[in-house]
């Protein structure tokens, strides 16, 4: 397996002591340098060849939206991975839109730390499955419970789901961020119509007739 070189930047040195000391698990996965702040990003990326960065939203010097310019301004294309205490729909956001691939709550599993940055190192998106404070309140709102729905869920036969694409399953990943068709197509770039098509027929697939239904049926089946 070729061996994927990482530089991780945040100003949280016990997290980032935590992110290498997992990625040191994996012999593939080779830390190349350690930053604990964004100003030296270009420097570190003219010294060591370097496959994906991990770089954290918010840090105090130079933040991962001002490294992100900084990239871009200087034309380099690095899969990068955004690092995140909370969910920061506006940064994430802004970081997608600047050429980020995808973002990962610092709390994540090793599983899933290896998987994003193997996909991210294939230039491919990847948006942490989380049930955000939005899908939550748009449960209330639906008079839905999470246990009601997956009742109801369970109930129905999951052999006649229809496989999403990778395309669909990028879609799916930012609705359960709890992001709208708008800040979707904004971010990925696409037309609202051609956003609001392709989320039609996500909701066809799955067999449900809106958003929530969408990704509570992804949680149960393992999509997300």
């Amino acid at each position: 397996m070729r061996k994927i070189n990482i530089l991780v930047v945040d100003d949280q040195h016990l997290v980032m002591a935590g992110i290498c000391g997992l990625l040191a698990l994996k012999p593939h996965l080779q830390v190349v340098a350690q930053l604990s702040d964004g100003s030296n990003v270009l420097d570190a990326i003219k010294m060591h060849s370097v496959d994906v960065l991990l770089l954290d939203i918010r840090m105090p010097k130079v933040d991962g939206l001002q490294v992100l310019q900084a990239l871009n301004k200087e034309k380099i294309k690095l899969p990068t991975l955004m690092l995140t205490t909370f969910d920061e729909h506006e940064l994430v956001l802004s970081c997608i839109k600047l050429g980020a691939l995808g973002y990962l709550r610092k709390d994540v599993n090793l599983d899933e730390l290896i998987y994003a940055i193997e996909t991210v190192a294939k230039q491919e998106q990847y948006f942490q499955p989380a049930i955000t404070q939005q899908l939550q309140n748009n449960l209330k709102t639906s008079g839905l419970s999470v246990d009601e729905t997956k009742s109801s869920l369970n109930n129905k036969s999951t052999h006649l789901i229809e496989a999403l694409t990778s395309n669909e399953l990028q879609i799916l990943r930012l609705i359960t961020a709890g992001y709208s068709n708008n800040e979707i197509a904004d971010a990925l770039h696409k037309s609202s119509g051609r956003i609001r098509n392709i989320v039609t027929n996500i909701l066809a697939k799955l067999q449900v007739r809106d958003r929530t239904r969408a990704v509570i049926k992804a949680l149960e089946l393992g999509l997300l």
